[in-house]
């Protein structure tokens, strides 16, 4: 058996560390929690992405009794993104989490649906998505590629036929 080396990378940084263009990112997706529909959770979260043309697309995760329903602010904000441009590549997708129960200090990780479904974009386009993920102390993990989130993601050529 040969022996592959995986390699992930992160960096971890404060929010005043990033490029005015990602700081703007990241207050825009602090400001779309304010949006959230979670008042079951109490937990929420604001996604920002941006696009190769410049477009800033926002979302919040939206909640339902029926807890399935709901739907996170990373996918909101990607399919929002896929729908109204669908040729345009993701160059960004910032996330921000507050909580209305309890203090969130540590960077919160986006749920592995929103991980796949950022991987199928990454996929789809042929060039990495950064992922900038913001707590609420100012704290910044960056991925350059979703990939790093999610490693051995599933891919489409699985599904075909040889």
């Amino acid at each position: 058996m040969q022996e592959k080396k995986i390699e992930l990378s992160f960096i971890l940084a404060h929010l005043n560390e990033l490029s005015a263009q990602e700081q703007q990112l990241v207050a825009n997706a602090k400001s779309a929690f304010k949006t959230a529909y979670a008042p079951y959770s109490g937990f929420l979260v604001g996604a920002s992405v941006l696009l190769e043309n410049g477009e800033v697309i926002n979302g919040s995760n939206q909640e339902n009794v029926a807890y399935p329903s709901g739907l996170c602010a990373e996918r909101v904000a990607l399919f929002y993104a896929g729908a109204k441009y669908p040729n345009i590549k993701v160059n960004t997708i910032a996330v921000s989490v507050l909580s209305k129960n309890f203090e969130v200090t540590d960077v919160i990780s986006p749920c592995g649906a929103c991980r796949q479904v950022m991987a199928e974009y990454e996929d789809k386009q042929d060039k990495p998505i950064k992922v900038i993920l913001h707590s609420p102390t100012d704290e910044v993990l960056i991925a350059n590629r979703v990939e790093d989130l999610l490693p051995f993601m599933f891919k489409s050529p699985l599904l075909k036929q040889h």
